[in-house]
């Protein structure tokens, strides 16, 4: 073979090993990237299940005795002061037994004003007939009676006092059996329900067994967010460490707040994950919207470092690495990490990486390995 054939010979081998590589070589992965940039970064726990805010005060009340409701001054919504009436039940009855009590208390109080009147008459007599006596001017009998009449008509005005004594008292029980058959607010506040309408009959509730208040108030002025810590989180948080609380209902708004309560004890309704109930309330004087049963979530913070390198939590594996794309030889490296602190949206790289790199974000799709072909999608 001369070497004109051989020439066409290589030609062709290494224009079907270009072909063949060119077939069988890995198409690089698209890959979904962040950079890694400076920022602040907070270490902080989160509740394991949504919480929810509440009122300092709340107070779901029923009259204390049977009966139907005979005035309603309220209504939902209504904004109310201590001691306002709230609702009233039909008392036509106590009402005269308390007019009776009181105009029995004004006869005992008239008796025994006349018991001291004629005790007192009884007394100036008693001294004058003993003066006579003792110049002689009347007998040592007359004497001996006034004075055992003074000292009795003296009991008499006594008694006479202690019975109107108890005829107020009576007074008092029927006021008080009255004001049974009323419900006044105990603090200012706002009702949130009414279960009952004017001319209904409300019963008490049974022992053990719960039924819907009758009037349900709440205190707005002082609102909270309960939420539950899971237990292994718990020993990090303290009353008084800032807070960040965010609302269903206000999903682009985040409130300033603070840990005001740690519960003492754990709960263990759900066995599997035990949790222990956190109190935060909300600093932010703007938070005339909340209501009180909105979901909320609290972000108890428990350290912050600023003007650090950070990347997205999501992008750390086991805590110890990440995949960096090296985007002049096309391929992914693998690189080693040291972390900081760290919450469920940034984590602090102490060393590895720096500002600016790119960090490989989608690192559950298929082909992201260390050394593996890849571009940006």
């Amino acid at each position: 073979m001369n070497k004109k054939n051989l020439a066409i010979v290589a030609v062709v081998i290494v224009l079907v090993a270009a072909i063949v590589w060119f077939v069988t070589r890995s198409k690089p992965v698209e890959v979904a990237v962040v950079v890694a940039e400076r920022g602040t970064v907070s270490a902080s726990v989160t509740n394991t299940r949504a919480g929810t805010v509440d009122a300092c005060r709340r107070a779901g009340m029923s009259p204390a005795m049977g009966g139907q409701i005979a005035n309603l001054p309220v209504k939902e919504g209504d904004a109310v002061d201590t001691n306002q009436l709230l609702l009233e039940l039909w008392n036509e009855d106590q009402r005269a037994e308390l007019e009776f009590a009181k105009r029995d208390a004004t006869a005992a109080r008239s008796r025994a004003r006349e018991a001291c009147v004629i005790a007192d008459v009884a007394k100036r007599e008693a001294e004058r007939l003993t003066k006579l006596r003792a110049q002689g001017l009347a007998s040592e009998e007359a004497a001996d009676k006034a004075v055992g009449d003074a000292e009795a008509r003296a009991a008499a005005c006594t008694a006479g006092r202690d019975a109107a004594r108890v005829s107020e008292a009576r007074v008092d029980v029927a006021n008080a059996t009255l004001e049974r058959t009323r419900l006044r607010a105990p603090f200012p506040g706002v009702i949130a329900e009414i279960n009952g309408e004017l001319g209904e009959f409300v019963t008490p509730s049974p022992v053990g067994i719960p039924t819907p208040p009758t009037v349900d108030l709440i205190d707005d002025a002082c609102l909270y967010i309960s939420a539950p810590i899971d237990e292994v989180d718990a020993p990090l948080v303290k009353a008084g460490l800032p807070a960040r609380i965010t609302l269903d209902a206000f999903p682009n708004r985040r409130f300033k707040g603070h840990v005001r309560r740690v519960a003492p004890y754990v709960l263990d309704l759900e066995k599997q994950a035990r949790t222990v109930e956190v109190e935060a309330e909300i600093d932010d004087p703007d938070k005339g919207s909340l209501l009180p049963g909105y979901s909320a979530d609290v972000e108890v913070l428990l350290d912050s470092r600023d003007d650090v390198v950070r990347v997205p939590s999501s992008v750390v594996i086991d805590n110890s690495k990440v995949f960096l794309l090296d985007e002049a030889a096309g391929i992914i490296r693998e690189q080693e990490i040291e972390a900081g602190l760290s919450n469920w949206e940034y984590t602090e790289v102490r060393s590895g990486v720096k500002a600016g790199d790119v960090v490989v974000s989608s690192i559950d799709r298929d082909g992201v390995e260390d050394q593996a072909p890849a571009q940006r999608e």
